[in-house]
Formats: structure tokens, C-alpha cells, sequence
């Protein structure tokens, strides 16, 4: 069957469309667009406007008066994340204004802007100096002075671009009242050639339309193997072909996108796992000035050594994966820098299978685990606490390797032990219900990206008073497998 042509149908109605439409219709288009895209500029400049003057004027000094009186750490604080958003929306108004007065404003309040955060840096060094409440104060006030010269500034922008806005308003409305009585004669004299147009070719296309309007559903919905059958309009026969190699396409891309996402974490965890917890190297340090000022050198050494492995065995080169001896190397020296600064408190052992040495893990997973157990469990409870981390044959086949950290310190009670589990669980689809145990969770996340979905996670078993223990299962790697 030959199939239909609609471009021969509508081109003699077209045409004649053409000619009295065209022109006042692009004209219709490019000034509607052109006061819209100019009003909504003004619109969105105003509403940034406002949220940074808010910012500035209220939340700014609320944040440094909550440092200044003890109640969050300078470092913690959001100063510097209000004021990149006050920063980033300047430099987004800027482009936006239309008129010179409005971006001579803008660049005067970019000057106070910085001006601002030299004094928000000033009352840092003078905090980390230790400078007095009154001297804090002081340099508190300087800057609300300036956040209300600022937010005099903002307001006079706001000033120029609502009037700016009026005058955008007029032309609009003139230009209306002319456009519409245009569109009014153009549509009666439309009418009558669309009528008969749409007689002609409603039967052309609304079976095919009818037909990939129910394919677009179908994909809408998920059902990304739905196809399209080709329609008999040659108009229509690219669209379909489109529409088919599209839902191929996206089909295509969306398992690319969790691959690529599934990458994404694991460099995330990369750079995680790069990271020491700065209260451990400060204590390290401090611990190492005091036993060179007691003349403790023995204990320097080993305390030194312990730490420079610990340190090249966490880098390991921007390797992934160690060997298991190298894991358990890894909290052997860990353990020896805690020992020494815990003395009276820890002793530890550590019991691993020597088959296992050369079996491939995921670097650092028992650290995150042994310091939980520290400072959460041994620290928490009276008189010298016990470490213990295994590392054995899961079962016979000697298919899975089973790891255990546990210690006798305070435990958790039945209700908080549940409470860690659900967290664990919950963060899985959403980490913002993480409310605690971040070392736990980070380890469990990491065990579910590099061993699969399948992989148990971490198993905690623990009670009151008596101790907890914490382990997880993986598979066998061996060296010369591609991890």
C-alpha cells in the first residue's frame, strides 16, 4: 500500500497560512518572549536578593553568635558555606541585570561581600589565637555592622529592579493590546482554512498519534522492550524509527548509569578510606611529643614505626585492594599506637588463619571496626578491656573467609542494639536517616559495593555490660584474580 504524503496535503493550506500568519505571528513571539524572559529575570533577581539579604542580615550573625558563645566549633560552623551562597548569587545577578545602576550595586555589594568575609576570617584567628569573649564580641559586631550595610545596599538594588519591572510592565501591557487585536484578525481568517485542513487530515495521522501515545505510555511506565509499529505516513515514518532507537537508547544508558553509578561509589569509598580521622593522627602526635618529653625513647621508636606503617599501608599506593596480611598488619599497628596510649586499659590479640595471608580484601574494613570497639565499648567500661580479631575458614570448601572483631567492653542494650541495626538498614536507601554509628555504616557500605548486593554486611551480636562482637564474611581472592 502506497503510503500517504502529508506534506503534498497540507501544502496548499500551508501556504496560505504562511502568508497571513508569519509575520505578526514572529513578531507576537519575539516580543512576548523578549518582556517575559526580561521580567523574569527581574522576578528571580529580586527573590535572590531577598534570600541573600536574609542571609547576610540574620542567619550569618545568628551562626557566629552561636560560636562566639561556645555552642558549635568555628570549624563546624556554616559561615563559609552562607557565605559561597552569598557569593554565588552576586555573581549570578550580575549577567541578569539589565540595567548599568543595577550591576553598579551589585559590584559595591560584591565589595562588602568581601569585606565581610575578611572580618569573618579575622574572628577566626582571633578565636584560634584565644582571644576574649569581649574581643569576639567586638569583631561580632563589626561584621553585623557590615551585614547591615550590605542589606542597605541589597535593598537599593531592589529598589532599581522593581522599578526596572514597572517599566517592563507598561511596555508589556501596550504591547498586548496591539498583538491581540493582530491575533483576533489572523484567527478569523484562520478558522476557515483549519477546518478544512483538519477534516482532511484527521484520518492521516490520529491512528499513529493514537498508536505512540500508547507506546510513550508503555515506556513511561518502564516497559523499555515496547516498540512502535511503523505508521503508512511517510512523515511519521522517522518519528517511529526515532521513537524505537530512543527507548533502545535509554534502555541502553540506564544500565550504563548504574554501572557508572556503582563507579562512582567505589571512588567515593576510595577517597573515604584515603582519609584519617584527624583526632587520631593530633592524639598519635601527642602522644609521641609526650613520651620524647618523659625520655621514653624505646616506646618513641616503636610508637613512630607502628604509625609510619600504618600510614603507608592505609595509602598502600592508590591500591583497593591488600592482602589480608596486610589488613591485619594494618591493625596490628593500629592496635600498637592504642596500646601504648591506653595502657592500663587494652590488651589485644589477634588470630588469623597463615593460609589466609595471601587472599585479597578490600583495604581498610577492621580499622573503622577495632576503633568502634575502642571508644565506644573498652573506654566505656571499668578496668582493663580485651580485644580479640579473628580471621578464619568460613566452611570446608574453603570458599569464604569469616572476620570477627570483639571486645568485653560496655555493649549495647537490647533497644540500642536494634536501633543500630535499623539505622544500618534504613541507610542503606537513604543515609540522611544515619544518625550515628558512621564508622559501622561506612564499612557495611563498602562490603555491599565491593563484594555485591548479596553480601550479608556486617552481623552484631552484643549485650549489656558483657561485650559486643561485629563480623562479616567475604569471598576468597586470590592474588592473581582481577579485583
Amino acid at each position: 500500500m502506497k503510503k500517504r504524503n502529508l506534506k503534498k496535503i497540507l501544502q496548499q493550506s500551508y501556504l496560505i497560512l504562511l502568508l497571513i500568519t508569519v509575520i505578526p505571528s514572529v513578531y507576537s513571539i519575539i516580543v512576548s518572549q523578549i518582556h517575559t524572559h526580561s521580567y523574569n529575570k527581574i522576578i528571580s533577581n529580586v527573590s535572590q536578593a531577598n534570600t541573600i539579604i536574609n542571609t547576610a542580615a540574620n542567619q550569618l550573625p545568628d551562626e557566629l553568635w552561636e560560636i562566639i558563645c561556645g555552642k558549635k566549633k568555628f570549624e563546624y560552623g556554616m559561615q563559609y558555606f552562607m557565605m559561597d551562597e552569598i557569593s554565588r548569587g552576586l555573581q549570578d545577578m550580575i549577567p541578569q541585570s539589565q540595567s548599568k545602576e543595577s550591576r553598579e550595586k551589585l559590584n559595591v555589594a560584591q565589595r562588602a561581600e568581601a569585606t565581610l568575609l575578611k572580618n569573618i576570617n579575622n574572628l577566626s584567628e582571633k578565636m584560634k589565637s584565644g582571644s576574649s569573649v569581649e574581643d569576639n564580641e567586638r569583631a561580632l559586631d563589626e561584621i553585623r555592622t557590615i551585614t547591615n550595610l550590605f542589606s542597605d545596599i541589597m535593598q537599593e538594588y531592589i529598589v532599581i529592579e522593581i522599578e526596572s519591572g514597572n517599566k517592563t510592565n507598561i511596555s508589556f501591557r501596550n504591547s498586548s493590546i496591539i498583538l491581540t487585536i493582530i491575533q483576533i484578525l489572523i484567527t478569523i481568517s484562520a478558522i476557515f482554512i483549519s477546518i478544512k485542513s483538519y477534516i482532511s487530515m484527521s484520518d492521516a495521522i490520529q491512528r499513529p498519534i493514537a498508536n505512540m501515545e500508547k507506546f510513550s505510555t508503555q515506556v513511561a511506565e518502564g516497559e523499555l522492550t515496547a516498540r512502535v509499529d511503523i505508521p503508512d505516513v511517510e512523515e511519521l515514518d522517522k518519528l517511529a524509527l526515532n521513537l524505537n532507537t530512543m527507548t533502545e537508547q535509554i534502555d541502553i544508558l540506564m544500565k550504563k548509569n548504574l554501572e557508572e553509578q556503582k563507579n562512582f561509589q567505589k571512588a567515593e569509598m576510595k577517597a573515604l578510606q584515603a582519609q584519617i580521622t584527624p583526632h587520631f593522627l593530633y592524639n598519635t602526635f601527642d602522644t609521641i611529643v609526650w613520651l620524647a618529653e618523659e625520655e621514653k625513647t624505646e616506646k618513641v621508636v616503636k610508637l613512630t614505626k607502628a604509625f609510619s606503617e600504618f600510614l603507608r599501608i592505609s595509602l598502600s599506593r592508590g591500591h583497593e585492594w591488600i592482602t589480608i596480611q596486610q589488613e591485619l598488619d594494618h591493625i596490628k599497628n593500629y592496635l600498637t599506637i592504642q596500646k601504648i596510649r591506653y595502657t592500663d586499659i587494652l590488651n589485644y590479640s589477634i588470630n588469623a588463619d597463615p593460609e589466609l595471608y595471601n587472599f585479597k580484601i578490600i583495604k581498610l574494613v577492621l580499622q573503622p571496626l577495632v576503633e568502634n570497639a575502642i571508644y565506644h565499648g573498652i573506654k566505656n567500661k571499668r578496668g582493663r578491656g580485651e580485644l580479640t580479631v579473628n580471621a578464619r575458614w568460613l566452611d570446608e570448601e574453603k570458599k569464604f573467609i569469616l572476620f570477627e572483631v570483639a571486645d568485653n567492653g560496655a555493649g549495647f542494650s537490647p533497644e540500642r542494639l536494634e536501633e543500630v541495626s535499623r539505622e544500618l538498614n534504613e541507610a542503606e536507601s537513604d543515609s540522611e536517616k544515619l544518625s550515628s554509628v558512621y564508622g559501622m555504616y561506612n564499612v557495611n557500605k563498602k562490603l555491599r559495593l565491593y563484594y555485591g548486593r548479596k553480601n550479608r554486611g556486617l552481623m552484631i551480636e552484643s549485650e549489656k555490660n558483657k561485650g559486643s562482637k561485629i563480623s562479616f564474611i567475604i569471598p576468597c581472592i586470590s592474588g592473581d584474580e582481577n579485583v
